[in-house]
């Protein structure tokens, strides 16, 4: 279809569904959170949250292949020689980047998780360009990338945070680190998509790496009690959150310039600091001047390194 006539290029369209893509993503942060309540997962029961992390993505590989068969109007499945792209994606974006980003949200509240995986934006920038050289260091960036990461530092609580007992290898360390393994997946997907489908790669991997993550959870004794239905609602929200973003986000990407898609993704940690404050009581935190002024650094650094030179 000729992208001028795409309903999908118009940009009301393209400026609307980039936006629940980020309410979905930036909602991921206080469901997880919640599913610990509902699940009674508390916050030393690594097990259980691997399981947790390993049933949610399972299900999130199954709809985002079924959404990817539904829209290309076949069922999707790998083709030869993609089985190694699915499996170092599995490890790396999955189970590499949620053990890290589950094991943070035990320890720390949706608002900082929220602006702190945003990292991930810069960190990605960092890796294409001095690790897989996928593109030149300009100017742009590295503006872009030091306000990113003044907005991170200052919510760390500015240069005292290095000698600070409130940030922790658990919560903060953790999460960096799922935004640096966000970063490296990013760059596999890039290499990789030129052989399959970016679709096929993730539903797959997704899959892949649920199961690997529950069964790690499993025989470290984890458990997943289901004390009511919104249990399961939760989980199949949780799985829709990354197949129904994911398929959007890739929508776009395919009717629009990559620039345009991926400039508005600004809007992603400002969902999850809205939606931590609404949904989890975190208000004090999201308005504070710190709060706020941190996620303006980092959603300027998110446009500023996805701006056209």
């Amino acid at each position: 279809m000729n992208n001028k006539k795409s309903i999908w290029a118009w940009f009301p369209v393209t400026l609307l569904t980039a936006f629940f893509c980020c309410v979905l993503w930036g909602s991921a942060l206080p469901a997880i959170k919640i599913a610990y309540e509902l699940f009674r997962i508390g916050p030393d029961d690594t097990a259980s949250r691997l399981m947790l992390a390993g049933a949610r993505f399972f299900l999130a590989g199954i709809m985002t292949i079924a959404f990817g068969s539904i829209i290309n109007r076949k069922v999707l499945v790998p083709g030869k020689g993609s089985t190694k792209y699915i499996v170092v994606l599995s490890m790396v974006q999955t189970v590499g980047q949620y053990c890290f980003f589950f094991m943070s949200l035990a320890h720390i509240t949706g608002v900082r998780g929220s602006i702190i995986n945003a990292s991930g934006n810069f960190f990605a920038i960092l890796v294409a360009v001095y690790l897989f050289h996928f593109e030149k260091f300009t100017l742009r960036k590295f503006i872009g990338c030091v306000v990113g990461f003044c907005g991170i530092l200052l919510i760390f609580g500015g240069i005292n945070a290095f000698g600070s007992e409130a940030v922790t290898l658990q919560g903060e360390g953790a999460m960096l680190t799922a935004a640096f393994f966000y970063a490296l997946s990013s760059c596999f997907i890039k290499i990789y998509s030129k052989e399959e489908s970016p679709v096929v790669l993730s539903g797959y991997q997704f899959m892949l790496g649920g199961v690997i993550l529950f069964t790690i959870g499993f025989f470290m004794g984890g458990h997943l009690i289901f004390g009511s239905a919104l249990c399961v609602l939760n989980l199949i929200y949780m799985g829709f959150i990354s197949a129904g973003a994911y398929t959007l986000w890739g929508i776009l990407l395919k009717h629009n310039p990559v620039s345009r898609v991926s400039i508005l993704g600004f809007m992603n940690p400002v969902m999850g600091v809205v939606l931590s404050a609404i949904l989890l009581g975190e208000k004090n935190e999201a308005f504070s001047v710190r709060g706020i002024v941190a996620l303006v650094l980092v959603a300027a650094g998110v446009v500023i390194v996805n701006r056209k030179e």
